[in-house]
């Protein structure tokens, strides 16, 4: 016959909070050990895709880490994927571009309408 095992914490139902493992200890007794919840782990904020470099932990196990292990060496490290990054730098290139371009064309008008208003 199968050994009963009783919970050994408050909650005495089997619910998605309380998933167990049985186990035998060294003085032949039968056991549950508690199972920890799996975590998704961090996302980008852009795209939504799972951050690599960064461990899949609990909320609050993420004070007990290292700042190196809690971020990428890359601006935006913890936060955003490095497409995402790549994106927004390449943005601010283009719209630093277009501005440039504005400039040099208002000055050409400029020129022109200096070089027409000096020929009448």
């Amino acid at each position: 016959m199968v050994e009963r095992l009783t919970y050994r914490r408050h909650c005495r139902y089997n619910t998605k909070s309380n998933k167990r493992k049985t186990l035998r200890t060294p003085g032949g007794k039968l056991v549950y050990h508690i199972r920890q919840k799996k975590v998704k782990g961090p996302k980008c904020g852009d795209t939504g895709q799972q951050l690599r470099g960064m461990p899949a932990v609990k909320g609050h196990a993420y004070k007990r880490l290292y700042k190196r292990q809690k971020r990428v060496s890359r601006p935006y490290g913890g936060s955003r994927c490095g497409e995402a990054v790549r994106k927004r730098v390449l943005r601010a290139f283009l719209i630093e571009e277009q501005r440039c371009v504005k400039q040099v064309l208002a000055e050409k008008m400029s020129q022109n309408k200096e070089k027409s208003s000096k020929k009448k």
